[in-house]
């Protein structure tokens, strides 16, 4: 069996004598694999992932100044601090009603798109394919307004939000557009939601202002007859129903220290397929390697029973989580039998 069809029954949640498994690192966490084990390319000779993903989140670029990147919505990312991967940003773009009404967004890179989506030939025929957009329509919109501003327009400014979201939401449609002209078997949207405890900007207005977009963009990947995944760290447990509405396939990440593991696989099991359950939070980055092991044999035994999961972390691999950590839940994936 290849891994493109293991992914495909947990999609359809048809159990397998191993379930599919995806690590993704942080650069920093790459990188102290790749010394812990003396391999430079550990990560893509060793971890046996299932999925690979072609992801589009801005193309950041550096700048001639040090640690400061910049996006092609103009978005200045800071990543002097510990984050190295995306970093925080620099300055907002929005910060009167004057910038909101002139903002548009920058032309789509086409060119660029299409050299990014058109390497799918170069990922394997055995893995399973997806295109990606990250930032795909909250994050995108704090990153140009800043979050707290953004939160409160949502009560004081509900216009100039809709305005701004469909601008972003159409953006990404021609960027969708692009990929489905590629091989891909699904689309992939990074948006993250939810904190330790609930949305971040709760149930009802999530419903306003998010959910018609992500169904817009679901919509169009299903047209094509393609899987939908979706990432966002934290509490969903308020609009998972609605996330299976609109046409969501694939949840991640699934935090067990937010989710009671039994009984979601159980509520959502033929609706939703899980993707995640080994904690970044906790387990990898405090357990010892035998802790490790243990935890994962023991999720993998609940979470991949009759298909419907993704064994995976619960977010790319950060730079606090010891390599002997990484190595002893790869060790779990690779010998896991029934």
């Amino acid at each position: 069996m290849t891994y493109r069809e293991r992914v495909h029954n947990a999609l359809i949640f048809k159990e397998t004598s191993q379930p599919p498994t995806n690590v993704f690192l942080t650069q920093q966490a790459d990188d102290l694999l790749s010394a812990y084990t003396g391999n430079a390319n550990f990560a893509n000779e060793c971890m046996n992932n299932h999925i690979t993903m072609l992801a589009y989140d801005g193309f950041a670029i550096p700048t001639d100044r040090q640690d400061i990147f910049v996006d092609d919505f103009n978005v200045h990312w800071d990543r002097s601090g510990a984050d190295k991967d995306i970093g925080v940003v620099e300055h907002y773009q929005i910060e009167t009603d004057e910038d909101y009404d002139l903002y548009q967004t920058p032309p789509v890179p086409v060119e660029a798109l299409n050299k990014l989506f058109s390497n799918t030939s170069d990922l394997g025929q055995d893995k399973f394919r997806l295109g990606a957009i990250g930032f795909s329509m909250f994050e995108r919109a704090w990153s140009l307004r800043g979050m707290e501003n953004l939160l409160m327009d949502m009560i004081i400014d509900p216009e100039r939000v809709d305005c701004l979201l469909d601008k972003i939401c159409d953006y990404n449609l021609q960027v969708i557009d692009i990929a489905l002209q590629y091989n891909f078997d699904g689309f992939h949207f990074g948006d993250d939601w939810g904190q330790q405890k609930g949305l971040i900007m709760g149930p009802p207005l999530w419903r306003r202002f998010i959910k018609p977009r992500m169904k817009r963009l679901y919509d169009r990947v299903k047209q094509e007859g393609l899987w939908v995944t979706q990432h966002s760290c934290g509490d969903l447990r308020e609009i998972l129903d609605d996330l299976v509405d609109i046409g969501l396939n694939a949840y991640n990440t699934v935090q067990p220290e937010i989710y009671d593991l039994a009984d979601i696989k159980q509520r959502y099991y033929g609706k939703l397929t899980f993707w995640g359950a080994i904690s970044t939070q906790q387990a990898l980055a405090h357990k010892t390697a035998q802790e490790v092991s243990d935890i994962t044999r023991d999720t993998l035994h609940l979470m991949a029973k009759g298909g419907g999961y993704i064994a995976a972390p619960t977010h790319a691999v950060e730079f606090d989580v010891p390599p002997e950590n990484i190595l002893a839940m790869l060790n779990e994936f690779k010998n896991f039998s029934w």
